[in-house]
């Protein structure tokens, strides 16, 4: 049998979800004819036939997820087939080895369980560090692991994240270990904007005043050089929500872009990513991003920064306020501002230098 295997998909992708097989099991198939669909944390892919035959296998179903360089579908005729079989003589111990109680290698520091509880915790598919011990010494018992695998009985199948979704928990574990972020806020008074003002672009215009005032902001960062690269175009990563998880399309060089271009720009990657048909180099290479959450709901933040860039502007709600203006209480729309930047590559100074300048471009009339 031939095999061919889950291609390289670009973006360092290295897994992907089967959403639709197009061939079956005895089918000939031509070179370039549609073998399946997958979903990858940037779009859905059709993946092609490699080269004409009639198909032996198919390996994985729907829904199943694939990883880079797995076998995927299986072709009539001669070729490797790895079979999975192990090679060598397996050694069969026969010493034997009182237990003792040890703290995981993995997890929370601290969490300690006998070697028989963390075999059954393992049948029963549990977290350790799910569960809290009642044993001397802060030792997880049989029990501890039993009365968590009833809970989560009760609660229901725990629910696998895919594509997007999935993507996005990986990305967030990777800024958790490497970014050291810190959050500045403020307020912008709006009051003077008209009633027709595009909210997002505005946003878009303050981040460009505010890379021209602290080009700091508009960077990558090198963790393994301890180096930065302060990038001179600014390409601006746009938070949208969706049902299928957090897409960030890229606005391209948007200090050279008129309001009317960027509005156009941003509609057009709006539409693609609801038909989840936007191509992947439309999702990579932004220098600095804004998360406009407010329009959801929500005031100030802690939004997270995604390396390698250095920074993410947040906007809040916004509300009508009463400010003291010249001594006398006025009502003015108010708009919070969150700001958190990577410590490791910006300071303070800078960052309240972006972000005083961004707060003067969004409080100018025009």
């Amino acid at each position: 049998m031939k095999i061919f295997r889950l291609p390289d998909l670009g973006e360092g992708l290295q897994e992907a979800e089967i959403i639709e097989w197009h061939v079956a099991i005895g089918d000939e198939v031509q070179v370039d004819q549609p073998l399946v669909s997958v979903e990858t944390a940037k779009a859905i892919v059709d993946i092609p036939a490699p080269y004409s035959g009639r198909i032996a296998k198919l390996f994985g179903k729907h829904g199943e997820i694939v990883h880079l360089g797995a076998p995927l579908v299986g072709y009539e005729g001669a070729g490797d087939e790895d079979s999975g079989t192990v090679v060598g003589e397996v050694q069969v111990g026969r010493q034997v080895v009182a237990e003792e109680a040890t703290a995981l290698a993995h997890g929370a520091a601290g969490i300690k369980a006998m070697p028989a509880v963390r075999a059954l915790a393992r049948r029963l598919d549990i977290d350790l560090t799910m569960v809290t011990p009642s044993g001397l010494d802060g030792l997880i018992t049989a029990a501890d692991v039993q009365r968590v695998a009833k809970l989560l009985a009760e609660v229901g199948p725990l629910e696998i994240l895919r594509g997007v979704r999935r993507a996005m928990a990986h990305n967030m574990t990777l800024a958790r270990s490497e970014i050291v972020p810190a959050t500045i806020m403020d307020d912008a008074d709006i009051h003077a904007w008209g009633p027709d003002s595009d909210i997002t672009i505005r946003l878009v215009r303050a981040m460009v005043a505010g890379c021209r005032a602290e080009p700091a902001l508009n960077a990558w960062y090198d963790g393994h050089a301890i180096g930065r690269r302060v990038l001179k175009k600014i390409d601006v990563g746009i938070a949208m929500d969706t049902p299928d998880g957090l897409f960030v399309p890229v606005l391209r060089d948007v200090g050279k872009r008129d309001a009317a271009d960027l509005r156009r720009g941003l509609d057009a990657m709006r539409a693609d990513v609801k038909a989840r048909k936007i191509p992947p180099e439309e999702l990579r290479g932004n220098t600095i991003t804004l998360s406009n959450f407010g329009m959801i709901a929500g005031k100030y933040s802690a939004p997270v920064v995604m390396p390698p860039t250095v920074a993410i502007l947040g906007a809040g709600r916004i509300s009508d306020q009463v400010l003291a203006l010249a001594g006398v209480p006025a009502v003015h729309r108010v708009m919070p501002l969150s700001l958190t930047f990577d410590h490791r590559a910006v300071n303070g100074g800078e960052a309240g230098r972006f972000l005083a300048a961004a707060i003067a471009d969004l409080e100018a009339a025009t």
